[in-house]
């Protein structure tokens, strides 16, 4: 008897720890070049044991490649973020001196957690769902939205920031892992969602109502609205902006946006190019019916934002950022309550387009329902 996809999965994933600690006893294998070629040979031969142990099933789901490979990848960040945090030795020292040097930073710690413990409960999740013949969509989308945003901030801050100058071949491991999950966004937002049934006199009656009738997506606009007054403030601050309140903040408030690791920086500049243009979007989305896009893109939002705004809190905390760049201790409430609403607004807005998407489906006939004109 063959064991669930997940169980085999997880098995193999823990296999990453024991990779790592005899790569960093071999000293033949601690040069860049080295490291990067049995990167390589690894990640194969994982994809490889993954091959063999679905052979039996057709017509898998070319993703399930995609989330069991990664999830080997979630135990080596794991791995390192307990090894940078002190909880264990002799596994990553080797990596981080000669592969990926940023790995030591708070951010990339933080990053690591969140990859070790969210990602890969996430693809575990997704992998059974798969397998079990249920919808992981919602899901899917939580997890590329995250991986993007983390692969956005990550590969600009370590070329733009102080290990930019001292990149090892390693690094270029990341391209793929770059690429791939906007291959898998493609695939995921061209796919259809299930939706509920809804008969068409109940989308009509939601659709009528105006948003000041609305008093939930009344606060979650003038949220996003907040959110949004934040975000260009933080980008004007880190591009130096020459205002009182932009210098009185970064040296006062936040001075953790300052840091040479560059990745704070352009985590503020995802948010004023990219997360802005979406808020917009997304308040238009609340206010105008039939917007059947916000159920898929709140979503893959909130993955977003929560993983960049732990990333961000967390290293901004963290006792690897230099005492200078941390939150200051009297000012540790405003600052921390303001990233946490950031972070919070995402996914309450997500909530409520999935708990109750009558508003945003396209209009159907009187006596339909959506299943129905959907079929047609």
């Amino acid at each position: 008897m063959r064991p669930p996809a997940e169980v085999s999965v997880f098995l193999l994933s823990l296999l990453a720890p024991c990779v790592l600690y005899t790569m960093n006893n071999i000293p033949a294998l601690q040069e860049p070049l080295p490291i990067l070629g049995m990167g390589m040979v690894v990640l194969g031969s994982v994809l490889l044991l993954l091959l063999l142990t679905v052979r039996h099933k057709k017509n898998l789901d070319p993703l399930f490649y995609v989330f069991a490979e990664f999830s080997f990848t979630c135990m080596v960040g794991l791995t390192n973020a307990l090894e940078q945090d002190g909880f264990i030795s002799g596994f990553m020292a080797f990596y981080v001196k000669s592969g990926e040097p940023h790995l030591s930073t708070a951010y990339a710690v933080m990053m690591s957690y969140w990859e070790g413990i969210i990602h890969f409960i996430l693809f575990l999740t997704i992998i059974h769902r798969m397998f079990k013949g249920k919808s992981y969509h919602s899901l899917g989308l939580l997890w590329v939205g995250s991986s993007i945003a983390h692969q956005i901030v990550l590969i600009p801050g370590v070329v733009i920031g102080k290990f930019g100058s001292n990149i090892r071949p390693a690094f270029w491991r990341n391209v793929p892992f770059f690429l791939v999950p906007f291959w898998a966004a493609s695939v995921l937002f061209s796919r259809p969602r299930e939706m509920p049934i809804i008969t068409a006199d109940k989308i009509a009656a939601e659709q009528k109502k105006g948003l000041l009738t609305r008093p939930v997506d009344l606060l979650l606009s003038l949220l996003l609205l907040g959110a949004m007054v934040f975000s260009v403030f933080r980008g004007f601050v880190v591009l130096d902006c020459p205002l009182d309140a932009c210098f009185t903040y970064i040296y006062q408030y936040e001075p953790y946006l300052k840091d040479p690791v560059s990745f704070p920086r352009v985590m503020m500049l995802m948010y004023l190019f990219y997360a802005l243009p979406l808020m917009t979007a997304f308040i238009y989305g609340l206010k105008t019916p039939g917007c059947s896009w916000m159920l898929d893109w709140t979503i893959f939002f909130a993955g977003a934002m929560v993983q960049a705004q732990w990333c961000h809190i967390g290293a901004s905390l963290h006792s690897r950022t230099p005492f200078t760049y941390r939150v200051p201790t009297d000012k540790w409430w405003p600052v921390i309550t303001l990233n946490v609403l950031l972070a919070a607004v995402p996914p309450l807005l997500a909530l409520r387009c999935y708990t109750n998407p009558a508003y945003f489906m396209k209009p159907v006939p009187k006596g339909q329902t959506s299943n129905e004109k959907k079929k047609k």
